[in-house]
């Protein structure tokens, strides 16, 4: 098996609405690569080892602040401990601050912000950073254990953040070469 990350000079792409436009182009292919991800025979700590090699890698190139596309097209699922620290920020209380931002998110039990982009964003920066929600603190969330087990959430972001993306082809390309996995094509 190849040594992956052994071709790390490929080129990033930072521009949120080319990654959309990637993403639905290579739609079909991203979605089986996710699929054979759940099959490889990559063990859970190896893969999460190669996620967080490229995460660490591309996360050091690309700066969120130029981009901030998450924060546009993204609604965090926050819990009752984020709505208490923003509140408290604020200072406000928590039932006027659920009022004027959120809504209820019936599905994953708990709040949604109302709109987007964030209200809370000003010039792609987040005015309550420090105290922002504990999602919003984990995306893109390729930092985290266990990445086979979220592939879905994966797939849904290569379209939303440069950095996924580029890790999620870097993937492809490290995976397929290890592989053999010819059904997977190069990127432009």
């Amino acid at each position: 098996m190849q040594a992956f990350g052994s071709r790390n000079t490929m080129r990033l792409e930072r521009d949120p609405k080319r990654i959309a436009e990637l993403a639905r182009k290579n739609e079909d292919a991203n979605w089986a690569f996710r699929s054979f991800l759940k099959g490889c025979d990559l063990s859970v700590k190896e893969l999460d080892s190669i996620v967080h090699m490229h995460y660490k890698i591309v996360s050091g190139q690309i700066d969120c602040r130029q981009c901030a596309n998450c924060c546009k097209v993204v609604r965090p699922l926050l819990k009752r401990k984020d709505v208490e620290r923003l509140a408290a920020h604020l200072r406000v209380s928590r039932d006027q601050f659920a009022r004027e931002y959120l809504v209820k998110d019936k599905e994953n039990g708990g709040h949604l912000f109302k709109s987007l982009p964030c209200s809370f964003l000003s010039n792609n920066l987040c005015t309550v950073y420090s105290h922002r929600p504990d999602d919003c603190r984990s995306y893109p969330h390729l930092q985290k254990k266990n990445f086979v087990f979220r592939l879905n959430q994966a797939f849904s972001n290569c379209s939303v953040c440069p950095i996924v993306y580029n890790v999620y082809e870097r993937l492809k390309r490290d995976i397929s070469d290890s592989q053999d996995n010819a059904y997977l094509s190069e990127q432009e």
